[in-house]
């Protein structure tokens, strides 16, 4: 004999979630001054600008190999290819040539630094700065752009070599 559920029954109750109770990590966070993770992040910028600066990847012989491993395998530029030479540039102030080798590295720069000093603000200072709207569809944009660009730029043909790095 086959059951019918009963139509005019209640549905039964969802699963009820028990988080798990907090670890070392999270009591160690819990615990931590507010300013300790916009410290981290300067600290990590300052250990890539210093590397930069130290390396100067603008001086590398014509037969040095890649360290990009896309590039090493395909030949092809990646999307990121350029920027650590860029952010070299930027930091001489010579915005032509970071441009000539990463232009959407130097168009999202301001925006990475505005960002940064908002969230730094509101966390550190408790002062709260005016909010860049980015929307999905906006960040959709930026990724179909850098795409295009990632694209364009291993194209073999002029005016795309103007892009080659």
């Amino acid at each position: 004999m086959t059951s019918v559920a009963d139509p005019t029954a209640a549905p039964p109750p969802p699963p009820f979630y028990v988080p798990p109770p907090p670890g070392r990590l999270s009591r160690l966070m819990a615990r931590s001054p507010r300013w300790l993770a916009p410290v981290a992040v300067l600290g990590c910028l300052a250990a890539a600008t210093t590397y930069v600066t130290i390396a100067d990847p603008t001086e590398s012989t014509a037969d040095a190999p890649p360290t990009c491993l896309l590039k090493l395998t395909t030949g092809l530029d990646c999307p990121g290819c350029g920027g650590t030479r860029a952010f070299w540039y930027l930091l001489r102030g010579d915005v032509p040539a970071a441009a000539r080798h990463h232009a959407l590295f130097v168009f999202a720069v301001p925006f990475l630094l505005y960002v940064y000093l908002a969230w730094t603000g509101k966390r550190v200072f408790g002062k709260t700065l005016p909010s860049l709207r980015i929307t999905p569809v906006v960040i959709g944009f930026f990724l179909s752009a850098w795409l295009a660009f990632s694209i364009l730029r291993n194209l073999p043909w002029a005016p795309f070599t103007w892009f080659y790095v």
